[in-house]
């Protein structure tokens, strides 16, 4: 019943017949009858079907959420069996928010020194797409904002407080001041995170209680190409202290620190909330408090 209930989760994602089959690596005849047997077997209807796919019933939805319960209970059983046979290994899906993608990093590497047979996939994501991911099984961990909007059924790890800085070109008139207001800020040519991004909604709040609404010339999802654009041109940008600091190193780039940025926003480790959870993740949920403890020390 696995294989069938892990099609079925496949077919509530894609929400199409042949896309489904293809995330599985199998034909669409024998998604088809897969998904069959299970109505089969549970005896009700899961699927609308017409020429295309039609939606999930109201028994299909309930039995969506039996199965991402069932399908994650197996997937770790399974890697609870391997550690204890052949001890922490095994792969590791993490999605980040792009501000804490150094944080990811930094994360990653403390615990391949200790646990060198886990790899790892990273993905840059939304705060809400991290959230959807962990819920449909697409994500074993995310590293999102903790404090600002609601997270659902997730556990949550600490690791850092968000602290914002301009990032600016070193001819710029802001690169030799000790630090900026938001509203001097605001004023700029700025090159922002889009609107679908927590951290723009962040930084929108701290322009507003400035008494002030920043106009971006430029928006992207990519702080890659805000701190590029700053180099190119006159633009300005803000990011996280620890982030910016980063894309800073060996370029013609200034960080200045904005005031008013105090204790930002809560980020860290979350999982669902489901137990137990499998060796592997607990090893990373104790490196995620230790890096934390270490950063607030």
């Amino acid at each position: 019943m696995i294989s069938k209930l892990e099609m079925f989760l496949a077919l509530a994602k894609t929400r199409h017949f042949g896309r489904a089959a293809e995330s599985l690596g199998i034909t669409q005849p024998t998604l088809s009858t897969g998904i069959r047997q299970l109505e089969a077997q549970l005896g009700v209807k899961l699927v609308e079907r017409g020429a295309r796919f039609g939606g999930l019933t109201p028994e299909g939805q309930r039995a969506l959420e039996w199965a991402r319960k069932i399908v994650g209970d197996t997937r770790r059983l399974r890697e609870e069996m391997r550690a204890r046979h052949a001890g922490l290994a095994g792969h590791v899906r993490l999605a980040v928010i792009p501000t804490a993608l150094t944080w990811a990093a930094r994360l990653t590497a403390r615990f391949a020194k200790t646990h060198p047979n886990v790899s790892f996939t990273i993905l840059s994501r939304s705060s809400v797409e991290i959230l959807g991911m962990i819920e449909n099984l697409d994500a074993d961990l995310g590293i999102t904002y903790l404090d600002n909007e609601p997270l659902g059924r997730v556990t949550a790890r600490p690791i850092y407080h968000e602290h914002y800085a301009l990032v600016c070109h070193k001819d710029h008139p802001f690169a030799q001041h000790d630090r900026v207001r938001w509203a001097d800020v605001a004023a700029q040519r700025l090159a922002l995170l889009t609107p679908d991004m927590q951290n723009r909604r962040i930084i929108n709040r701290y322009f507003m209680e400035a008494g002030t609404v920043p106009k971006a010339l430029i928006e992207s999802n990519s702080t890659i190409v805000l701190a590029r654009q700053v180099l190119e041109g006159d633009f300005v940008t803000v990011l996280p202290e620890d982030l910016a600091g980063f894309l800073v190193q060996g370029q013609d780039l200034r960080m200045v620190p904005i005031e008013g940025s105090g204790a930002g926003p809560s980020v860290g480790l979350i999982a669902l909330h489901q137990e137990p959870y499998t060796p592997v993740v607990q090893a990373l949920v104790r490196t995620a408090q230790g890096l934390g403890a270490g950063n607030r020390k």
